[in-house]
């Protein structure tokens, strides 16, 4: 986890603060955030919330043959999730230190506690075994996840019910919701974590740290606890060394939180219960307040369906006919159609504007004829005039020299041999021609 550094001003402030017994959001050291419970529409699907800090929960399960060396007990299987959702110093695909030691913590906290009797998931000895899998996902992160994760998935775990199944020698049979009520989990207790945070050598004591609280103490312990004072387990870690006292002490703050969230935890389960036999409202969407304004939540609106014929036949007689009758198909351009008002589309009409298309470009096509012509006939008029008043310009290219003939006065015989010998030369031996040429 790359989390981003304090600065040395926040962090001596921090300190600070704790040891004049203040903390940032107002709370005393042992009080806890405000813990609240929300469930989803299916069973084994809850959301829990302490402080900013939100974890959800999700139980399934499968029928999967057992371990060889405990062929009568069923499979329990547990998951947590951290993803940069939750938090920027999140990494994703990767398991970290963090996620490690909470995955093992939540093991010990609620399998090698023994509270979920996994005898009861038998089905067939050797053969068929319930697993049950506990998937948990990160979705806030603002700190103290252990105690978040833990009542989460105890919470789900008592939420969840399974299916029912019936064996008829070899055959098992798994009825769904609808044919059999599903069963719930043979749970014997309920462990919840409680974390304490130490600072400045164990002298100061904070239960449920912050986000911003955690990175700046010393050592962390954690106590799980169920509400008959059974230590479950214990983790300690960090640079503090914790005597006797401070853990008997914390042991006896545990047993106090517990205590209450227990209560909490049935409360929500009771309240939760009532409202789906009632078939009143429940759900994650039923559980934000009325005061947002949301698109998920809504004020229900009676709606008298009494008498709905009278009432539709009074509302048709009073209303007032239609201003505009439209009999035929109405063509706002050409190619256009209008499909929805009662009317019939007019697409086949599209013939008659590609006609008019063709002939337009017929006669365009003419018209660029008769100018290419037309500049044709200039274009050889211009060289006859040329030819007849200009002199004769003989160039290869630009870069070559430009010879100009000019007409001179020259006796009749000796015009005559000139024209009977040019035809006979090459342009390039015409000056040389005409050069020799007497004068007289």
């Amino acid at each position: 986890m790359k989390a981003t550094p304090l600065s040395n001003c926040e962090r001596r402030f921090l300190l600070r603060a704790i040891q004049e017994r203040k903390r940032l959001d107002g709370r005393q050291c042992y009080d806890y955030r405000n813990i609240r419970v929300s469930f989803g529409a299916d069973r084994g699907c809850c959301i829990v919330e302490l402080g900013k800090t939100r974890v959800l929960a999700q139980v399934s399960c499968e029928l999967v043959s057992p371990k060889p060396n405990r062929p009568t007990e069923g499979v329990l299987f547990f998951n947590l999730e951290l993803s940069p959702m939750a938090a920027p110093g999140l990494e994703p695909g990767r398991q970290s230190e963090l996620l490690v030691s909470l995955n093992r913590l939540l093991e010990r906290c609620l399998r090698d506690s023994k509270c979920i009797d996994t005898e009861s998931l038998c089905v067939v000895a050797g053969e068929k075994v319930w697993q049950i899998r506990l998937d948990m996902h990160l979705l806030n992160h603002d700190g103290n996840i252990t105690d978040a994760a833990s009542i989460a998935g105890i919470v789900a775990l008592c939420h969840f019910r399974r299916p029912d199944v019936s064996v008829q020698g070899e055959e098992v049979t798994v009825y769904t919701p609808e044919e059999r009520d599903p069963v719930p989990l043979s749970i014997h207790h309920m462990p919840i974590c409680v974390t304490f945070a130490f600072f400045h050598q164990g002298t100061y004591l904070l239960v449920d740290p912050s986000e911003r609280e955690e990175r700046v103490m010393d050592g962390l312990l954690v106590i799980a606890m169920n509400k008959h004072r059974e230590i479950c387990t214990i983790q300690s870690s960090g640079v503090v060394m914790l005597v006797q006292d401070q853990i008997l002490r914390c042991s006896k703050i545990t047993a106090v939180k517990v205590a209450e969230i227990t209560e909490l935890i049935q409360k929500a389960l009771e309240n939760d219960h009532k409202a789906r036999k009632e078939g009143g409202k429940f759900g994650f969407a039923e559980s934000i307040p009325n005061q947002r304004i949301t698109a998920f939540k809504m004020e229900s609106a009676a709606v008298d369906t009494n008498n709905v014929e009278e009432q539709a036949g009074e509302i048709i007689a009073k209303a007032d006919p239609p201003s505009e009758v439209f009999a035929n198909p109405i063509l706002h351009t050409p190619g256009t159609a209008q499909i929805g008002e009662g009317i019939e589309n007019s697409w086949g009409d599209l013939e008659e504007s590609e006609k008019e298309e063709a002939a337009e470009e017929e006669g365009e096509s003419e018209a660029a004829a008769f100018e290419c012509q037309k500049t044709e006939t200039e274009d050889a008029n211009m060289m006859k005039e040329t030819k007849e008043d200009e002199p004769i310009l003989l160039s290869d290219s630009e870069e070559e020299e430009v010879v100009i003939l000019e007409p001179q006065e020259v006796p009749r015989k000796t015009r005559s041999e000139v024209c009977c010998c040019v035809p006979a030369l090459a342009m390039e031996n015409l000056v040389v021609v005409c050069s020799a040429l007497p004068r007289n």
